[in-house]
């Protein structure tokens, strides 16, 4: 796929108030500081279209934007960030699980796992409750320039070894690099895909 348009749309704490119509949405999901918005930049050719922050839990809205005039991604707020405090967290939870079990125009949710990282509880956690609500998604495997050598195929495989604990069949998974550009042609190759399941030309 070739992405020949990218646009900011609209940015909200409300589920009622994203985009009608029925256009698919991809959204982008993961603990604070996995590298959420350069991987959307990198997908898109937009080095400034998601906005890049050095403070963990900057994002803390759903965010819209329009590709090639047919379909969205979402960027949704990180979540796991203790230092919000619990009444923040809370409030994070409430956007993130209202988008996910809300919003039908949903195709695909991408989970991003820091590579570099052992299997987190909050993750897995995560993973377990959307199987619990039949939510569809994918992982994505983020940093891999930063381990060298074997390193980035032995944490992917340790991490999918924890994983089959937890599930019979794996998600569907990618290894990316915002840096390298590593995955994107996977990565839109399975939006693609699922694009023209859904006759979205």
């Amino acid at each position: 796929m070739e992405i020949t348009s990218a646009e900011f749309v609209i940015s909200n704490t409300d589920v009622k108030k994203c985009p009608a119509g029925t256009l698919p949405e991809y959204a982008f999901i993961g603990r604070s500081n996995v590298g959420k918005s350069s991987l959307i930049n990198m997908l898109t050719g937009r080095k400034g279209l998601a906005m890049t922050s050095s403070t963990p839990g900057k994002t803390m809205l759903i965010n819209h934007f329009l590709i090639n005039h047919n379909w969205h991604i979402v960027d949704l707020p990180g979540y796991g960030y203790a230092r919000r405090g619990l009444k923040g967290q809370e409030q994070i939870r409430t956007i993130i699980e209202d988008y996910i079990l809300e919003r039908e125009q949903m195709s695909n949710l991408f989970v991003l796992i820091d590579s570099r990282h052992e299997p987190q509880k909050i993750d897995l956690e995560f993973f377990e409750w959307l199987g619990n609500n039949s939510i569809p998604f994918a992982i994505i495997f983020t940093k891999a320039d930063k381990l060298k050598g074997g390193r980035l195929k032995t944490s992917v495989a340790n991490y999918l070894r924890e994983l089959k604990k937890q599930w019979e069949e794996l998600p569907p998974y990618f290894i990316t690099s915002a840096e390298d550009r590593v995955g994107r042609t996977e990565l839109l190759d399975y939006i693609e895909h699922i694009n023209n399941v859904l006759n979205i030309k």
